[in-house]
């Protein structure tokens, strides 16, 4: 009977325990966080920069004005300049990257704690080559759902194209419904990394022979409207950038701006100063048409 009691004195005295707890939470400098890219289309591209916001401050993010940006390739340098309408925001000219090249980033950030002086932070990033182009895109039925009542039709997009003979590129899929993407970030985007199948003809007999057909998006029926534009953007990029892609959907909903876990990498230098990555990426694009049937 003793040996019962002392358990139960002790259950009994952790439940009666009410004092609150604030758990002080050690907060680091705040670092910068770089979101940047670099493509062959003919646009503006963007570069956004940002500072890391603590625990208890993640919805105050602060943006990093008045900085230097540019990228290189060693022979021409573009520049990005701040939006006046959007502070941290930084953008080129419209312009094309070219594949098969290295490019650079360059940014130069004031230092608060040394006023008239910059920190700099680079990163640089191959554009990959890519496939000369996207021979078709189709959407087809998802037979599970065939016949279920009260359920929407469900489609499923695929791409079919023959992928390049390099084991290292990825593709990442952007879709866009009449100009609207249907990734909302590019964590949403879904990759296609092809080690392994390299050289295949994806969605073709030879890959359908060691693994299933690829979908790249899922839509349903009540969502489109006869007459509306699809489009698939095809984005070869390398695979450490899919890799912190995926080191991010990892870290619990943690945004890359806001302070990430240690294990989301990061290809900012110098080492420790700043978050986020720069990614340059070669693009082919395809369009089709739905047509309700």
């Amino acid at each position: 009977m003793k040996k019962l009691l002392l358990p139960i004195l002790l259950i009994f005295t952790m439940l009666s325990c009410r004092e609150e707890v604030v758990i002080d939470l050690e907060e680091g400098s705040p670092m910068i966080g770089v979101e940047g890219s670099f493509t062959n289309e003919f646009k503006r591209h963007e570069v956004i920069l940002s500072y890391t916001a603590d625990f208890y401050n993640a919805d105050a993010i602060k943006m990093v004005t008045g900085a230097k940006v540019a990228v290189t390739d060693g022979v021409d340098t573009i520049p990005y300049l701040e939006q006046k309408d959007q502070p941290g925001h930084y953008l080129t000219d419209s312009v094309a990257g070219h594949k098969n090249t290295m490019y650079k980033l360059l940014v130069e950030v004031p230092d608060s704690d040394d006023p008239g002086t910059f920190k700099q932070l680079f990163a640089e990033c191959y554009m990959a080559d890519n496939v000369e182009e996207i021979d078709s895109i189709v959407l087809k039925n998802n037979p599970s759902y065939v016949g279920i009542p009260m359920m929407d039709t469900i489609y499923f997009l695929y791409p079919y194209f023959q992928s390049l003979h390099d084991p290292t590129i990825v593709y990442m899929i952007m879709v866009y419904e009449d100009g609207v993407p249907q990734n909302d970030t590019l964590l949403d985007a879904n990759t296609i990394p092809m080690a392994g199948y390299a050289g295949y003809y994806v969605n073709g007999p030879e890959m359908l022979e060691n693994n299933m057909e690829i979908p790249v998006a899922m839509m349903t029926e009540s969502e489109l409207t006869d007459g509306e534009v699809i489009r698939l953007d095809l984005l070869s990029i390398p695979s450490d950038y899919m890799l912190f892609l995926y080191s991010v959907k990892m870290s619990m909903g943690n945004n890359p701006m806001m302070g990430p876990p240690s294990n989301v990498l990061t290809n900012i230098q110098p080492a420790g100063s700043a978050v986020g990555w720069f990614y340059a990426a070669s693009v082919v694009s395809k369009e089709m048409v739905y047509r309700r049937e």
